[in-house]
């Protein structure tokens, strides 16, 4: 049996992968199917076409150019009835242990053993954390839905990356009062190129204040704290949308062994031939092969990493029938 830890797109595609080659594996999922989707805001649409983060062969027919969240949810959810994934989903794993010639697994609902683990468990669900007094205040926000619950109240966008612009703008033409804090000199040049003139227009005109250079120090009840280049500065505020980046869940891979590389992102040790890890049995797929650098791996460009892991693990299973 192979466990796949992780019910996202690569988790379902290495599912699709392996169930074509006749090899048994079962997937768990701390939340709900494509979690990470599922937690996009309500109205983004995808960087991607539709035919670029298509799975096991199943077209992805989208009404515009780019698919929407909706669209994407109904599309996986359809792809993994099709092939009947054996998926199991709010089950949170709790343990690795290596157990003779494989691993036992210990989940919230049970345990089980298997003989390879597939992780692919993104970066989306571990929010980078500011660190600062009143940061667990239920007005600070590490996800964003829609704005229509703050229309008319006053924000604070913490980042300069395409989630903040894209909170800071749609906020701002839900009504609003928009500020955004910003700790570099100017928006990131990775920010869209289309919405990138958008969001410099409104800040240009004061529509959207903004203040570079510039970081938290405390969120209050009704206000917050900001050291800018000419001072301290307190704000009133109603929420705080700390869109601040994710990071992989590097409590799991260290439980499963996974080595890490000594460099900036602390990515994870893997042979980019296999997908296996530094631990024999232990495959990494999609994002999470990017460690810190949650940039360098999407859907479409990680795809191949299901098909190489099944390829592998598929020769390894024919060679020991063999023996």
């Amino acid at each position: 049996m192979i466990i796949i830890i992780g019910a996202g797109p690569i988790g379902l595609a290495s599912a699709i992968e392996l169930k074509q080659r006749n090899v048994d594996c079962m997937v768990i999922e701390k939340g709900c199917l494509v979690n990470s989707i599922f937690n996009y805001p309500t109205n983004m649409t995808f960087f991607s076409t539709s035919d670029k983060i298509e799975i096991g062969g199943i077209p992805f027919i989208s009404h515009g150019p780019k698919p929407t969240r909706r669209e994407a949810l109904e599309y996986y959810r359809r792809v993994y009835e099709h092939y009947k994934l054996d998926v199991r989903v709010y089950e949170a794993v709790q343990q690795i242990e290596p157990a003779g010639s494989g691993f036992t697994v210990t989940t919230s609902k049970d345990v089980y053993h298997a003989h390879k683990l597939i992780l692919a468990t993104g970066f989306f669900d571990i929010p980078h954390r500011m660190d600062v007094p009143g940061e667990d205040l239920p007005k600070v926000k590490h996800y964003f839905d829609e704005p229509h619950p703050y229309s008319g109240l006053s924000v604070l966008v913490v980042g300069a990356g395409n989630s903040a612009v894209d909170v800071a703008l749609e906020c701002y033409r839900c009504g609003c009062d928009v500020t955004m804090v910003v700790r570099d000199a100017e928006i990131r040049k990775s920010v869209k190129y289309w919405v990138r003139p958008d969001i410099e227009n409104r800040i240009r005109e004061g529509s959207i204040h903004a203040h570079f250079n510039t970081r938290v120090v405390e969120i209050r009840d009704h206000d917050v704290v900001l050291a800018t280049p000419e001072g301290e500065k307190v704000l009133k505020n109603d929420f705080v949308f700390a869109m601040t980046g994710y990071e992989p869940n590097y409590k799991l891979l260290e439980m499963a062994g996974v080595a890490f590389n000594d460099d900036e992102f602390r990515t994870p040790v893997f042979d980019s031939n296999t997908q296996m890890s530094n631990v024999d049995g232990i495959y990494l797929a999609g994002v999470v092969c990017g460690g810190l650098h949650t940039g360098k791996w999407f859907i479409e460009n990680s795809i191949t990493h299901a098909t190489r892991i099944a390829d592998h693990i598929a020769e390894a299973e024919k060679v020991s029938e063999q023996d």
